[in-house]
Formats: C-alpha cells, sequence, structure tokens
C-alpha cells in the first residue's frame, strides 16, 4: 500500500465524486477499483471491513465507505476531503437541475444524456459484483450467508437490519477464528465523547441559525424530518426511499407522486448518492413555498442534515474497526457482514437491472414472497445494446470509465432521436 499526498486524495476523490453515477452498487465497485486495485491506498481486507461496518450505519454507505477511507488516510482533514467531493458534484447537479425542473419541467437532453449513462452503470454493478463476490466469498458458509441474504431482502423483503444482525451472529458462532493480528491500543472513550460533542454542534447550530435568520417554518420541517430520516433510516439509499417517499407526498403534501419519481430519477442518472432526492424534494417543497431564494435554503438545510450526521458516525465509529477485527467472534460477524453484502450488492444490482432495462416494473407479492414483475412491453431496446456495446469496451477492451461513459451519454442522445 501506498501513501498519497493531500493534492493527489484530493484529485482521486474528485474523480470518485464527478464519476459516481449508479448508486451504492456501482459507487462501491468504483471506489474499490480507485483505491483498492489501481492506486492500492487500502487493502483488500480494510476496504471490506470498512463496507461491512458501513453498511452497519444509517444513511448513505457509499458516502460514509469514501469518508473512512480519506480517514484512515490523512485523519479528520482526509475524510472531510473525500466525503466532500464524493457529495458536493452530484449535489451542484441536482440542484441546477432541480431548478431548471422547478420552472420547465423535465428536460428532455437530460434524460436522454443520462439514458446512457445508465446502461455503462449497468456493467460498471455487475463488473463490482463479480469483483467484490470473488474475494468475500471464500468458504461455504460464505457463500450460503450471501445467498440467504438476497433470497430475504429481495423476495422476502426482510429489514436490512435484521438481515445483518442475523448475518452476525452467524458469523460470530460459525467463521469466527484466531485473529493473528496484533491487539491495536484501546480507543479513550474521552476522545469518542468530544467528536460525538462537537460532530452534534456541527450538526445543528448552522441549521438553526438559518432558521432563525429566515423565519421560515417549511425550513423547521425539513430540517426536524431529514434529521430524523438520518438516524433512523438503516440499509442505504434505498432504504431511505422507501421510508421518505409516503412521507413526502401523503403526510406533508410535499410533492406529488410523479415529481417524487421524477426525483429519483434524476437522482439516480447524476453522480454522487442517491440519498440526493433528498435535496431535490428539500428544494421543491421550500420552492413551492417561497420561491427561488427559500427553494435554495430548502436545498441547503436539506443537504446539511442528511450527509453531517455521516461524518459523525465515520469519525466517532472508524476508530474501534480495527478492534473488531482483532477480536475472534467479532471478525467472525464482520466477515459474515461482508458476506451478506453481497448478497445486498446482488440486491441492488438486479434492482437497478429491471429499472433501466424496463419503463415499468411491479412488484407482486405472493404471500410472503415478492416478485419484481417487469411489463415486457416497456423494454427499451436501447438500453440493451448501449449495455452490450459498453460491456465489451469495459470489461473486453478495458477503456477507461470516463471514456465509456462519456460514449454511453452521447449515444443516449443519438439513439433517443428514435
Amino acid at each position: 500500500m501506498t501513501q498519497p499526498s493531500h493534492a493527489q486524495t484530493t484529485q482521486i476523490f474528485g474523480k470518485i465524486g464527478l464519476m459516481s453515477f449508479g448508486g451504492p452498487a456501482a459507487q462501491i465497485s468504483l471506489m474499490h477499483k480507485m483505491l483498492v486495485e489501481e492506486n492500492r491506498w487500502l487493502s483488500e481486507e480494510q476496504f471490506l471491513k470498512a463496507l461491512s461496518f458501513c453498511m452497519l450505519l444509517p444513511g448513505p454507505e457509499a458516502m460514509q465507505l469514501a469518508t473512512y477511507a480519506g480517514w484512515r488516510l490523512h485523519g479528520t482533514v482526509g475524510g472531510l476531503i473525500a466525503g466532500l467531493l464524493f457529495v458536493l458534484p452530484g449535489a451542484a447537479v441536482v440542484l441546477a437541475l432541480s431548478i431548471l425542473y422547478a420552472y420547465l419541467g423535465s428536460v428532455p437532453l437530460v434524460s436522454a444524456i443520462f439514458l446512457g449513462v445508465k446502461a455503462a452503470v449497468l456493467i460498471i454493478v455487475i463488473e463490482a459484483l463479480l469483483k467484490v463476490s470473488k474475494r468475500a466469498l471464500k468458504s461455504q458458509a460464505a457463500w450460503g450467508i450471501a445467498g440467504l441474504a438476497f433470497v430475504g431482502i429481495f423476495f422476502l423483503n426482510l429489514p436490512f437490519p435484521l438481515i445483518i444482525l442475523v448475518a452476525g451472529v452467524i458469523g460470530a458462532v460459525l467463521l469466527q477464528k484466531p485473529v493473528e493480528a496484533p491487539k491495536p491500543p484501546p480507543v479513550p472513550l474521552g476522545n469518542t465523547l468530544k467528536t460525538i460533542a462537537i460532530w452534534l454542534v456541527v450538526w445543528i447550530a448552522p441549521v438553526a441559525v438559518l432558521i432563525a435568520v429566515t423565519g421560515a417554518p417549511i425550513l423547521s420541517d425539513i430540517a426536524a424530518f431529514f434529521s430524523k430520516l438520518a438516524v433512523v433510516t438503516f440499509g442505504g439509499a434505498y432504504a431511505v426511499l422507501a421510508y421518505m417517499g409516503q412521507d413526502v407526498v401523503v403526510n406533508f403534501g410535499w410533492l406529488e407522486a410523479g415529481e417524487m419519481i421524477d426525483g429519483l430519477g434524476l437522482a439516480e442518472t447524476t453522480p454522487g448518492p442517491l440519498i440526493l432526492v433528498t435535496q431535490f424534494v428539500g428544494f421543491l417543497a421550500a420552492f413551492q413555498e417561497g420561491g427561488l431564494a427559500l427553494g435554495l435554503a430548502g436545498a441547503l438545510v436539506t443537504l446539511w442534515v442528511t450527509f453531517t450526521p455521516c461524518f459523525l458516525w465515520i469519525f466517532a465509529g472508524a476508530p474501534y474497526i480495527e478492534a473488531i477485527s482483532a477480536n475472534a467472534k467479532l471478525s467472525g460477524a464482520l466477515s459474515a457482514i461482508t458476506a451478506a453484502v453481497v448478497g445486498v450488492i446482488l440486491n441492488l444490482s438486479l434492482w437497478f437491472a429491471l429499472h433501466v432495462f424496463f419503463g415499468q416494473v411491479t412488484p407482486t407479492q405472493y404471500g410472503p414472497v415478492t416478485l419484481w414483475q417487469p411489463t415486457l412491453a416497456t423494454l427499451d431496446w436501447r438500453v440493451p445494446v448501449m449495455a452490450l456495446i459498453c460491456g465489451v469496451l469495459l470489461l473486453k477492451l478495458h477503456w477507461s470509465l470516463i471514456k465509456v461513459l462519456g460514449l454511453a451519454a452521447l449515444m443516449g442522445v443519438a439513439l433517443s432521436a428514435f
């Protein structure tokens, strides 16, 4: 492994932030490719342990993984660099498109560009799944845990925290093994409490000041709702969306159902974490209440209360990852959780593929089993064609991601003419 400079770290995480299309599965793949394979800044073991840890936390796991990687390289400053660069490019794009949406409705050119990008992202997701599973599934027990996790989340719609809890218990019993690495020094409790206190103030104080200055009740409602969301939604961006959708449309009446779907599509096809759909919601809710200035304030509040807690979780919890890994039972639990994460990535991959290929996908219940059934007539022939081309270029000819994404965007525009 090599130790990069701050400038190198900034450059690479800037690239990751600009290229992180396709939701958590693709983003995790991109980080693995750039941090583990190409630059060797993290070992395979460090990456997978950190990923398993981040999957235990509420909020967007990919952004938290980026923050951990930066923290591992350069402490708190590195964590801030990596986390902010992972979020801010996508946030700027989502905000610009949210403003256009508020004034013009959907933008056809943007939809055409990201149609091609989604096809390329699908190949990135598949590549990630193959690489992560190859490294994480090294025993029959691990394969079994990954399979059960996939069945549990994809077919049975079991709560993600329950799947992780069960995997951890199984791993502590079946996968524990003597740990040869030296036991890391203990983390002083005082340091952890100090970190928590600092980040609680960072989380709450600026929002309170903004609300006091503007005096807009909508900002208070947005801050309270998305702060609660940041704490209680385990399982990544899709868990957040499932929790958020009904409240935003039905309980608060901030958006109509069609607008919520448009926001999800916009967030899925722009760089950055999928959870940036919350920014779209916060902007439109405040915009409809008081125009552009209030909309910008709503977007800012939403971003702040959504992502600031992620820094709190990582900076307070990351120092304990090595201690967890040095304990035989906890290490076994973490290995099982890593295997379960493979099942979760497979779930996200199939979900993404279905929704990229087909315009309409309907969940159908058969007792406790949920089947996602695409409407065959809504198959968009352009996406498989572009995905096949991107697959050859990326997997066979080993083109760079930037070239493949750029060509995919051009193909999207060209084929949309048909």
